[in-house]
């Protein structure tokens, strides 16, 4: 067999770079993208502003304190949509085998191809003359090391890197570095004196399965030496459909609450009904103040996606739990679609801080 050449593509700044292309007279300028809410978070930064600490997921209000001078522009998801259709349309005329991960990365199982690297460093730059997006790449034999690679050289980085390489190189940085190992595994790790990725890849086995649990605790010391054999898959297929709300100010009236539900369960059905789908496991999931999450879930008799027979659940389920605390978020899920395999029970609920599997970013 040829040994595997995986490609992670990466847009550089995604959102933002859309945005310098509609207005080009803000280039060089800080730019943050972010909506105006009370909560909202930073969708994408450009370069400039992230010399000054603003990234992604940061609050907006925090990105204002950082960079006050940074221009401010709310997302247009419909014009990233369309500029996201034709870069990975450009990116599947020439490769076979390619996975979108989101709107701005994707995977290509580039094994086998004659002269991988000039081809893609060639498809990088006909994306960037046609559409005007630059497109960072990591190459390596697996994705979960490429998708690593594709991040080290940013903006228009082009990194190729073998796994022990790549390990070696990441030794001294936070656990973090690698996707699948969230902020409170790596405090955890640091805890018991594991604050870098060298030191979580000398670490035993059987003290992180202690620790995290037995799948878990494996996972973290497999993810340390960066090793992954996942595919390239060329199909995604949805597993569930959800529509789900953060509020700007925690709401603590029921009625106001099941008012919102139904409107989403609404809009969930007509999404549904729009694609042909339905689902039997009809689900809400409620964000408390505190950030305890809880989600419910029923699975009735016959797939659905009729608009009463998801409210009508999705209500009873919210009556049944009645949040005792004001709710920061709320949404409503169908799962189990006619072609999946029976549900798995749903959790009950996820207090702050507790790890989930598999572990998250």
């Amino acid at each position: 067999m040829p040994k595997r050449v995986i490609a992670h593509l990466d847009c550089d700044a995604f959102y933002a770079s859309v945005e310098l292309l509609r207005r080009p007279e803000l280039r060089g300028l800080p730019l943050i993208v972010a909506g105006t809410g009370p909560r909202a978070v930073v969708t994408t930064a450009s370069y400039e502003a992230r010399r000054f600490g603003v990234g992604s997921a940061m609050s907006a209000a925090e990105a204002r304190r950082r960079c006050p001078q940074a221009v401010t522009i709310p997302p247009d998801h419909q014009a990233y949509s369309e500029v996201s259709r034709t870069v990975w349309g450009l990116v599947r005329e020439r490769l076979e085998i390619v996975q979108q991960a989101g709107i701005d990365e994707a995977y290509a199982d580039l094994t086998g191809l004659e002269r991988p690297l000039p081809l893609l460093r060639a498809l990088i730059a006909d994306v960037k003359e046609q559409t005007g997006i630059q497109i960072s790449a990591g190459i390596a034999p697996s994705r979960l090391v490429a998708k690593i690679a594709s991040d080290l050289g940013k903006p228009a980085g082009f990194v190729a890197i073998g796994r022990e390489d790549c390990a070696a190189r990441l030794a001294g940085r936070s656990p973090r570095v690698v996707p699948g190992i969230g902020p409170k595994t790596a405090a955890r790790l640091a805890e018991m004196g594991y604050p870098t990725l060298g030191h979580l890849q000398r670490a035993p086995v059987k003290e992180l399965q202690a620790r995290f649990g037995e799948n878990s605790g494996r996972d973290l010391h497999r993810r340390s030496h960066l090793h992954d054999d996942s595919p390239v898959v060329t199909e995604r297929v949805a597993k569930s459909r959800s529509n789900e709300t953060t509020f700007d100010a925690d709401i603590a009236d029921h009625a106001e609450l099941e008012a919102i539900l139904r409107r989403m369960g609404k809009e969930l059905a007509e999404a549904l009904q729009r694609k042909g789908t339905r689902g039997r496991t009809i689900a809400i999931k409620v964000r408390l103040d505190d950030w305890t999450t809880v989600t419910r879930a029923r699975t009735v008799e016959t797939h659905v996606n009729d608009e009463a027979t998801i409210i009508g659940v999705a209500v009873e389920l919210l009556r049944a739990y009645a949040p005792p605390r004001p709710v920061r978020l709320l949404g409503v899920r169908v799962a189990s679609f006619e072609d999946d395999p029976p549900p798995a029970p749903e959790p009950r609920s996820a207090p702050p801080g507790q790890l989930r599997l598999p572990l998250s970013v």
